[in-house]
């Protein structure tokens, strides 16, 4: 099938900044001048007709029932006092006749799915059917089955649930690791109720990390999806599934141009562990990490940002255990090459628990290799590991830790660093990326354990002193965290 060459376009669009220094000839020229290596004349759009004709077979509507459960008009001890006389007679009277059990009506919800197995395995986020009494699956010949789960995993949307039958269409499962930017893409699934409902676009983004999402490196699209898409395939032009449509970024609730799916590699691992224990369990080093920054990547020597810097070294972890340390960049995991940060958690979170796994570490201005063992990944380990991270933003921050060098170049003997402030934290009228937090609610900022202290333990009713640096300038400012 032959195909628009897109990722050959975006390439040569994300050219160096020089290149956007251009005169008004050059940019009125043909976009052949600028690109003279791509040729048009032998391409066309996919047969998205063909496409939803072969992938519609295996997709399916899940819908859900949750049953209604029993509240009391009134709480225990909270029953009202009625006022002396004939008027509070009749209301005491009237209270005791109401029914002190109220219910609720059913909650009902939609989404979608696709057959991974002939003898009835289906694919969907754990979001579609989480809390759900009751599952029906579908079918594109309106055949409807019941269905019981098999297993789910919340921390990456994946759940895994079967039905009574046989000789099913199957989806083919494609390669998400080889999936590019710029790829055309199809989504099929049931937005608002809407059975079988195709959409088109291309691959915006790989390995996008989400906030809280730290196990799934998202593919990104621009094809519309919708309230209902949920658990449907992202299948790409060869009518092979590559990701499962997860989530969308929106501020009206309805498609905005962003949409990330579920890399089906990601998938598939997860099915294996839930088809064998009907539970998932991942690997864990005990390390807090951050991005290699531009700046940090000067300080330390490297001619790249890639690697995963590690800020902190839990006791008693495996990557304790190994001798890591605090300021080493982690830049192989197992032999293979982490780019960003966030490709770490993901390569440890997937490996065999209990075995060995080789790092290839920069410590000191040399790269030396260095083996740890991968431990399960418990509550405890959990908690230890991204507990304080997420605990921060919760509250709309990213921060990271200032390394020696910054506090020399900053003049400071402590600090923490804003990364980032979404647009609804209580932070974003006050704090912007690049300031450096000194003290919050009089606390001094020396880690980020430190910032999360100083957030649980601040008053919720009045406003709270920052001191922060910006542009080397210190300031004391005041915000209100609310509830």
């Amino acid at each position: 099938m032959r195909t628009p060459m897109l990722t050959q376009i975006i390439r040569a669009t994300l050219a160096p900044r020089g290149r956007v220094l251009l005169t008004a000839a050059l940019i009125a020229a043909p976009l052949m001048a600028m690109t003279p290596n791509l040729s048009f004349a032998d391409t066309a759009m996919p047969d998205y007709v063909q496409l939803v004709k072969q992938s519609s077979p295996w997709v399916v509507n899940i819908s859900t029932i949750s049953k209604p459960k029993a509240q009391q008009a009134f709480d225990s001890g909270s029953a009202p006092t009625f006022p002396p006389g004939p008027a509070g007679d009749m209301m005491r009277r009237f209270f005791e006749q109401m029914p002190q059990n109220q219910k609720s009506e059913p909650v009902r919800s939609l989404g979608s799915g696709f057959i991974i197995s002939s003898d009835g395995y289906i694919l969907t986020n754990a979001h579609v059917i989480d809390g759900a009494d009751k599952i029906t699956v579908r079918m594109p010949d309106r055949q409807s089955y019941t269905a019981k789960v098999i297993g789910k995993d919340k921390r990456t949307d994946i759940a895994l649930i079967k039905i009574d039958a046989t000789n099913l269409p199957v989806a083919p499962i494609g390669n998400s690791d080889n999936v590019q930017v710029g790829e055309w893409v199809l989504a099929i699934g049931e937005p608002f109720g809407l059975d079988h409902t195709a959409t088109h676009g291309i691959v915006s983004a790989v390995g996008r990390d989400l906030p809280d999402e730290s196990y799934v490196p998202f593919i990104q699209t621009d094809a519309p999806v919708n309230p209902g898409n949920s658990g449907g395939p992202l299948i790409d032009t060869n009518g092979k599934v590559i990701g499962i449509n997860s989530q969308i970024y929106t501020k009206s609730g309805g498609f905005m141009g962003i949409s990330f799916a579920i890399p089906i590699n990601v998938a598939m691992n997860i099915v294996d562990q839930l088809k064998a224990t009907g539970s998932v369990t991942r690997g864990y080093l005990g390390v807090l990490i951050q991005p290699v920054t531009d700046e940090l990547a000067k300080s330390f020597g490297m001619s790249n940002t890639k690697g995963a810097l590690v800020a902190k070294v839990e006791p008693n972890t495996p990557a304790a255990k190994a001798g890591l340390k605090s300021g080493d960049v982690i830049l192989k995991f197992n032999g293979k090459e982490i780019n960003r940060s966030g490709e770490l958690p993901i390569m440890v979170g997937m490996s065999a628990i209990g075995k060995p796994a080789t790092l290839s570490v920069l410590r000191d201005g040399t790269e030396r290799e260095m083996t740890v063992t991968v431990e399960k990944l418990d509550k405890a380990a959990l908690e230890a590991e991204g507990g304080t991270s997420a605990a921060i933003e919760k509250m709309g921050l990213k921060v990271s830790e200032l390394s020696a060098s910054d506090l020399q170049q900053l003049n400071v003997q402590y600090g923490v660093k804003v990364d980032a402030v979404s647009n609804d934290s209580p932070f974003a009228t006050v704090l912007a990326p690049k300031d450096v937090l000194l003290e919050v609610n009089r606390m001094p900022m020396k880690t980020t354990e430190d910032l999360k202290k100083a957030l649980d333990s601040a008053p919720k009713d009045r406003p709270i002193a920052i001191r922060l640096l910006r542009d080397g300038q210190p300031l004391f400012m005041a915000v209100q965290l609310g509830k």
